[in-house]
């Protein structure tokens, strides 16, 4: 025991059996998929921003979803949220505020993946976003997973919370007994591939080094569209699978006519009722429409531990574009907010 209490927390994987029936049920689901599906493919990498403070100690709290396609979208949404952070939880020539602001303008003119405002600390954190599969093909919702099947899923106005805004990425902490040999399996992912360049074949392998811990997020949802060879999905994360079903109905009753120009107005029609009656049956995860067939499916994410930390974006990930100034200067803005807020006191008599 006293040598597991000396191993890092970045290499620690600690097994706990939990007897509750909850646990065991999902043990059990768990099991019947690693079977069903024993094949990972990796679709690629996925970005978010965290924070530590001192009560965290190691550990990291995620404050965005780890859905971001490039790591300066999730720049700019670190750089939203210290913005917003300044406006409302400091005033003018509170040291807090100023710490914000500049670190809000390295955020405009630095492609920069951490810095610190106070006690706590910032960093933009890499995933690599991946399905399991088997013969039967790609692994949907379990029974196990969170839903609201229940929900119209015509209805806009309501969609479940994010599971991974709030994560706690911790690699020692306990997990059960299957989660912890999914962990293990995982431990050597990396990008392979011939068709994939080599500058992102090295920084993966590099990774496994540099990084060689593995942290699992809550699983995610979203549909896709069989084609001869693959899967393609179609849209992007959503927390349960209702969400997902409700997009795919947002698809195919609105957007897919207009993405394709090309369908005949007979065939949107089709399209649409199909939609329709998609909404209005059961819950399913699988609709033919056409000759085509969708498919709710489900989308894991690791994220790579090291001994500081959730891993930053590598060298080889690249961004369509760089950084730049997302909100005016806060001193402008609030005497603007100011401005308005005495006219309209004067129109009202105020």
């Amino acid at each position: 025991m006293k040598d597991h209490r000396k191993t890092p927390p970045h290499l620690t994987i600690r097994v706990t059996r939990r007897d509750d029936p909850v646990s065991e049920v999902i043990e059990q689901d768990t099991i019947r998929s690693a079977r069903r599906y024993p094949n990972v493919v990796i679709r690629g990498p996925v970005f978010g921003f965290a924070q530590q403070t001192p009560s965290d100690g190691d550990r990291w709290r995620l404050l965005s979803d780890v859905a971001d396609g490039f790591p300066q979208h999730s720049r700019d949404a670190l750089n939203s949220h210290l913005w917003f952070r300044a406006k409302n939880e400091t005033r003018p020539g509170d040291p807090l505020r100023e710490e914000l602001l500049a670190a809000v303008a390295r955020l405009e003119s630095e492609p920069v993946n951490e810095l610190g405002v106070g006690d706590t600390r910032y960093r933009v954190v890499r995933g690599d976003e991946f399905a399991r599969v088997g013969s039967d093909g790609i692994e949907g919702p379990r029974p196990t997973d969170p839903d609201e099947p229940g929900r119209d899923m015509g209805d806009r106005s309501t969609t479940a919370a994010c599971r991974t805004t709030g994560f706690v990425v911790d690699h020692a902490r306990a997990t059960g007994i299957m989660e912890s040999i999914q962990r293990m399996e995982l431990l050597p992912l990396r990008y392979q591939a011939e068709r994939i360049p080599k500058d992102v074949r090295d920084d993966s392998l590099r990774a496994l080094a540099t990084h060689p811990g593995v942290v699992l997020l809550p699983a995610a949802f979203t549909f896709a569209e069989r084609k001869q060879t693959s899967w393609e999905p179609m849209a992007g994360l959503h927390p349960t699978p209702q969400d997902a079903r409700a997009t795919l109905f947002n698809y195919l009753a609105e957007f897919l006519p207009k993405l394709e120009h090309d369908i005949p107005a007979t065939d949107a029609e089709l399209y649409a009722r199909a939609a329709e009656e998609y909404r209005a049956g059961p819950p399913r995860n699988e609709l033919l429409v056409l000759g085509r067939r969708f498919q709710i499916i489900r989308v894991e994410r690791l994220i790579r531990i090291g001994p500081d930390g959730p891993e930053p974006p590598r060298p080889s990930d690249t961004d369509p574009y760089g950084p730049m100034r997302l909100h005016p200067p806060l001193a402008e803005f609030e005497e603007r907010e100011r401005g308005l807020e005495r006219g309209r006191g004067r129109r009202t008599g105020e």
